[in-house]
Parts: structure tokens; sequence; C-alpha cells
């Protein structure tokens, strides 16, 4: 039975600027507002006391200039307007020399529209980066399908988390095709971030998804992955752009007991079973896609047992190469071996947030973690298909 995925909108936090659909980081108003009358009062008492209140209040000048570093444009001006009117109007009162006083509220006025004008320019570049952010995610997306994805042999559920914040969006990739000869599982990813990686995305996943449906075998399957590598990389010298490689794990599963399996480069599969976690495939790794040419021998076919029963785990870097503060690695191997009590519809979301736990800060990079079990319906038919649910 499939359940459609449904998506809202996060509310927008208060103050942040909303134009043009884009939600940019800013301090409430009311924060902005508090923060500006309480500097205002600490200078004008000091002054007071001091018996300086003119020089002193001259410093206020300085205070829309941190505004347009956190503040919006409309933020910044309330800032800058209420600084204008507090040092003019004592400068106007003061009986100090005329050009002292037309100078300090000349500073008034120029430093306020000033810092107006780069709160502007800042929230216009980063609006224009939250927009390619967000473009390249939505693409992103596009090309993954919702999880989990059944077929007839297997159920492959997982997680997806691209990054967005302050962060170019990765290459991660993955894909499902039920084919005559058994359904075969990709995940993959592309060498680099932004809209040049989601592009090599889209060139691998399509390839993917035409050559699962006509080779029969998964070593010509990962054949015609790295033609559309090399293929892309042609084109992006042409452009003058990098050429990029992509790691990826390609598997075959079908009726039998065993399952093939190609690596390229990538973070081997971790199969769980029976209360035990072993990496499968140690050893027989292969050069990542589109560096076949770099050595002689070609890519070969590993078989291995895959019980009812047994799950296997496949992940990409951005788990693997998650960071403790201390700076080390998230210790992926010992963390399943204390999670081998729990389903696997929960691992990936339990994997998830025990990361997020280690780190202890924001995401740093795509995080995309599958697990795959042996289908609970084994109902062949003439036509194979597959049926997409997101949970």
């Amino acid at each position: 039975m499939s359940r459609p995925s449904r998506a809202a909108p996060a509310p927008a936090e208060d103050g942040a600027d909303q134009g043009d659909g884009i939600s940019i980081r800013t301090p409430p108003t009311r924060v902005v507002a508090l923060v500006t009358v309480a500097a205002t009062v600490v200078t004008v008492v000091l002054g007071a006391v001091t018996g300086t209140a003119v020089l002193l209040i001259g410093l206020l000048v300085f205070l829309p200039a941190f505004a347009s570093a956190l503040c919006t444009p409309r933020q910044t001006t309330l800032v800058s307007a209420w600084v204008s009117i507090v040092v003019i109007v004592p400068v106007a009162l003061s009986t100090e020399q005329l050009a002292d006083r037309v100078t300090l509220a000349l500073f008034a006025l120029g430093f306020g529209a000033l810092a107006v004008y780069g709160s502007w320019l800042r929230i216009t570049r980063e609006g224009t980066l939250v927009r390619l952010r967000s473009t390249a995610a939505a693409m992103q997306r596009q090309i993954l399908r919702p999880l989990p994805l059944l077929t007839d042999d297997v159920l492959v559920d997982g997680v997806y988390e691209p990054v967005q914040q302050d962060k170019l969006v990765g290459g991660d990739i993955y894909d499902v095709a039920a084919t005559p000869w058994g359904t075969r599982v990709l995940i993959g990813d592309v060498q680099g971030k932004g809209l040049p990686a989601i592009g090599m995305a889209i060139d691998v996943v399509g390839a993917f998804r035409e050559a699962a449906h006509r080779e029969p075998t998964v070593t010509a399957l990962v054949d015609s992955l790295e033609a559309a590598v090399v293929r892309h990389n042609g084109y992006a010298e042409q452009r003058g752009e990098p050429e990029r490689f992509v790691t990826a794990v390609v598997l075959g599963v079908d009726t039998g007991a065993e399952t093939q399996l190609v690596t390229c480069g990538h973070i081997p599969p971790y199969l769980l079973h029976d209360g035990t976690v072993t990496a499968v495939g140690a050893g027989t790794e292969h050069a990542p896609l589109g560096l076949a040419d770099l050595v002689d021998e070609p890519r070969t076919v590993s078989w291995f047992p895959f019980p009812a029963g047994a799950t296997l785990l496949l992940c990409t870097d951005g788990l693997t190469e998650a960071r403790s503060p201390a700076g080390a690695f998230y210790p992926l191997e010992a963390r399943l071996a204390g999670h081998l009590d729990i389903t696997a519809g929960r691992l990936t979301h339990a994997l998830v947030d025990d990361v997020h736990a280690f780190t202890e800060g924001p995401q740093q990079d795509d995080l995309a973690v599958l697990t795959v079990r042996r289908s609970p319906h084994r109902m062949r038919s003439p036509s194979v298909g597959e049926v997409s649910a997101a949970g």
C-alpha cells in the first residue's frame, strides 16, 4: 500500500527577510530595538556622569554599521534614523564650535546611509546564494524518488538529507530498478558540490534507469555508468569545467540466495544478520566511475549470501566522515553493533539522529542512508514494476 508524502514549509522565524519567498536568518526586530535603545541609554548615562555627553554620543554613529552586518535593510534604516536623531539633537543644542557640530551630524547621516546600502547589498547577495542552493536541492529531490521503494525482490527504505543551510548541495544519489533479471540498487556520491555535481548526478541516475533494463549483467550495467560519467566529463571539459568522478555501489538482487555486488570506490555495504555486523565485499573494491582507464583490471562482480531476514545497510560519506568536535570520525560499524535490536525501518532514522548527536553541530555534507531487505511479498508477474511509497 502506498502512502502519499506530504511536506509543509517550516514557519519563518521572527525577523527573517521573506522577500521573493526567500528566508534569510536575521534577528527579531524587537531584539534590534532593545539593543539599540540599551546602547543609547548606556552612552547617555556615561556621558552625563563623565561630563562628555556630546563626545560619547558621537560614538553612536558606528551603531548602524553593526546593524548592517546582521539586520535587514528595514531594521538598519530604523537604527540609522534613531541614531541620527539621538546624535543630531544634542549636537544642535551644544555650545561646541559650529564646524565640529556640523561634521558630527554629517557623519551620523552619512554612516546611516552607508549602513542601509551595505545591508541591502548583503541581503541581495545572500538571497542569490539561497536561491541557488534551493534550486540545486529541488533538482536533487526530483531525481531521487521518495522512500521506501518496493519491488518483488527487495524493500528499500532510508533517509536522505541534503545540505541547504550555508553549504552547497552535494551529489549523493540512489535509485532502485526492478528488471527482468531481478532488482538493481544504486547508491553513489558525485565528487564536488553545487549545480555541476547535480548535473553529473542527473546523468548517472538517468544512465542507471536506462541501462538497468537493457543490460542483463551487473558488470555491463556498471560499464554503462562508467561510459555516462566519461561522456559527461567530455562535455564538462568543453565548457572549461573540471572533470569529476563518482563513487558507487551497485547491487543485483534476485530470487537466489546470493546477491551480486560491484563496489566502485564507495563505502562497502554492511550486512546485519543473526546479531552480527559484516562489511560486505571488503578487498574487492574497484576504481570510482570515470577513472576506469587508470587501472588495468576490469570490474568484476562479488557474490555474498543475503538470507531472508538480513538487512543490508548502504550509506554515503556524509555518515562515515562526520566528525565529533574533537575531530574523531563517526564509528559506523561500532554504532551498528549497538543498533542490532531495532527494526530496519527505524535503523536509518536512529543512525541519523545518532550522528547528529555525535557531531554536536550543523550538518556538513549530504547524508544518504539506505536499508535493503528481502521483499516481504514475492509476486512474480509478466510486468515487473516498482511501487514507491513515502513513509
